[in-house]
This record gives C-alpha cells, structure tokens and sequence, in this order.
C-alpha cells in the first residue's frame, strides 16, 4: 500500500502535464483502496479505470476493478485508451517490470503520461543496510510460497532509479523525470559523514566507466549522475514519470 506522501508526489509530478493539456482518462494500476484513484479525481477531474490482482481491496464505491495478474498476463484495456497510467507501489512486486512498462506504452495515447513508484533501494539507509545484511529496505528474506502480493512479503524486484529509467526509454518513453516522496531524517547525519567520500569516489568511478568501459554517454549519463544526488541519498520512495511521445 502507498503512503500520502507517495500519492502527494505522483501528485507532483503530474501537475504541469496536466496544466498543459488536461488529463481525461486515467488508468491505476495496482489500485489498492482507490484512494489515488479519489485524489485524481479531485485534483484533475479525470475518469478512473482501476486495474488489480484482485477487487478486494477497493474501498471506493461503484469502482470497478479489472482483474489482471500482471505476472502472466497483458493489461486488459485498448492501446492508446488511456492519457495517463499510475503505478504506485507495483513493479516490486512483478517478475516482468520491464514487459509491464511496454504494456503501459501500449494503453497510453500518445503525449500520455506514465507516473510510477517503487522503494528508493539507493538511499543511504538502505545501501548500508545491503552492506551489513545483504538486503535492501523494505525487502528482506522472502517466505516461500505465502508471501502476500500487497505485502513487503511480495517485494521480489528490487529496482533501481537508473534501470526504471532505462526500462522506461527502452519501451519508447521520453522526457524521464524523478523526484522522492521524502526525505529520511535518520539517513541526514550518514550523508553529512558519507557524501565527501561518495563525492570522491563516485566521480573516480563515473571517469573510469567513461575512460575505460565506456559505458556512459550523452544519453545515460544524466541517469548514472542521478544515482548520488542527495535526493536520491536521502529519499525513502523513488516516483518516476515519463511521456509518450505524441
């Protein structure tokens, strides 16, 4: 399940979209209890369809709920039925992320939006906590076979910033933009301590990468900075958005 502040982020991120060209059909994915789907509705007056593994969950009255599971099947809508595709708290949860973003590809319209969000497993408190145990927050030893799919037991795909974006560019999208939900306060003192040296050792890193492997370039590169920013070293959810090109 998301948090207000992840709601309020995608919120964010949606707004100037929205501000240049109304929103009129959107789709949720992973829609939970709907309550997305309701601040949608306030904020930009749209039309909600809502898609899940189960309709269970929904807790806003007369919203239907498609049921797909995402692991084995399509989305089941049109192509280009949908201006603006929300998946918040969703793609950790799947063993596919990457075939989920080209169907989100494929319902969008073009110059549609696709806004998504997954646990930032590059913030400072999880780095170290894959140092010392070898898992990132917010995913952990898995119970076999009785992980609940709304729970951290479903968390199965630990994705990073710069493979979203990747994944996102590499099913056609464009105009990738990020930003976090919030900060983590007990994360500030670690990067008051820490940034010098990933400073230093980033930017030795980033040169060999270019130099020797040459695994950077014009288009990756504002990814791979993005990688230590201190948003991103500080951030507990990484929200993700990009457009179709239209």
């Amino acid at each position: 399940m998301s948090t207000p502040n992840i709601y309020a982020a995608v919120l964010r991120l949606a707004e100037p979209r929205a501000a240049a060209k109304p929103f009129r059909q959107h789709l949720d994915v992973g829609a939970g209890t709907g309550e997305l789907i309701r601040l949608m509705r306030e904020r930009f007056q749209v039309e909600s369809a809502a898609c899940d593994y189960t309709d269970q969950l929904m807790k806003l009255p007369g919203q239907r709920v498609e049921i797909a599971n995402l692991n084995t099947q399509p989305l089941p809508y049109a192509a280009n039925a949908f201006d603006l595709v929300t998946a918040t708290e969703v793609i950790e949860h799947l063993e596919h992320f990457r075939e989920t973003l080209r169907e989100f590809f494929r319902v969008l319209e073009p110059g549609g939006m696709c806004v998504l969000t997954t646990p930032n497993i590059l913030n400072l408190n999880s780095r170290l906590r894959f140092l010392w145990f070898g898992y990132w927050n917010l995913f952990g030893p898995l119970p076999v076979k009785h992980g609940d799919l709304f729970s951290t037991g479903g968390h199965i795909n630990p994705v990073s910033y710069f493979y979203i974006a990747h994944a996102l560019m590499d099913a056609g999208f464009e105009r990738v933009a990020w930003t976090v939900d919030k900060p983590q306060r007990s994360a500030i003192a670690k990067l008051v301590l820490l940034y010098p040296f990933i400073r230093l050792f980033g930017a030795l890193a980033y040169r060999r990468e270019v130099a020797k492997y040459r695994t950077i370039d014009a288009q990756n590169a504002p990814l791979v900075r993005a990688m230590n920013h201190p948003d991103m070293l500080l951030g507990r959810t990484i929200v993700v958005a990009a457009v179709k090109p239209g």
